[in-house]
């Protein structure tokens, strides 16, 4: 297992890897409270879909495209449950699939983020801002209950979340075993 600190230098690895800029400096997570991280917006125009959360479970790249893996980060809100535009775009789904409350935004520019489960507050075909509400988090899915699927795909690849956040979240360690 790779130790944290290699997770920025990888981000942008992948953004190279996808031909984009990182937009500038990370933003700093000096002020995230000890029981999650706070959302900072990223210098190139994405940001976390709530505001204050913990991760629940980190994005695992799967060995081959049908392969498994963890196509996202859940992220369990600390707080407020509602659930935001991470970029700007336009709703492409806003319903149930196999009993999963589900929001889809398309971006316009090859990125497709994924949310669930969200109760959808906007319409198919709605334009929504980066930081717009687009719902509220609901039960279902493959998350732990109160948990948010966040997953991104480019080009129909599915990517970490990570790589378009401008930063990753400050480490905080917990006590372990007794």
């Amino acid at each position: 297992m790779r130790h944290p600190a290699f997770l920025p230098t990888l981000a942008l690895s992948a953004l190279a890897v996808l031909g984009l800029a990182p937009g500038g400096p990370p933003a700093a997570h000096a002020d995230a409270p000890a029981q999650g991280v706070r959302a900072v917006a990223a210098a190139d125009g994405w940001e976390w879909p709530v505001d204050r959360f913990r991760l629940v479970a980190p994005y695992v790249q799967p060995a081959h495209r049908y392969g498994p893996g963890h196509r996202g980060l859940d992220l369990e809100p600390l707080g407020s449950t509602a659930v935001r535009a991470p970029a700007a775009g336009v709703v492409a789904f806003a319903g149930s699939v196999a009993d999963r409350p589900i929001v889809t935004i398309d971006t316009g520019d090859g990125f497709v983020v994924t949310l669930e489960p969200v109760t959808a507050d906007v319409a198919v075909g709605a334009f929504v801002q980066r930081g717009e509400p687009v719902g509220a988090l609901a039960v279902g899915g493959h998350t732990a209950p109160g948990a948010l699927h966040f997953g991104v795909r480019h080009l129909g690849e599915y990517i970490n979340p990570l790589v378009l956040l401008g930063s990753v979240p400050r480490a905080v360690l917990l006590p372990c075993c007794d």
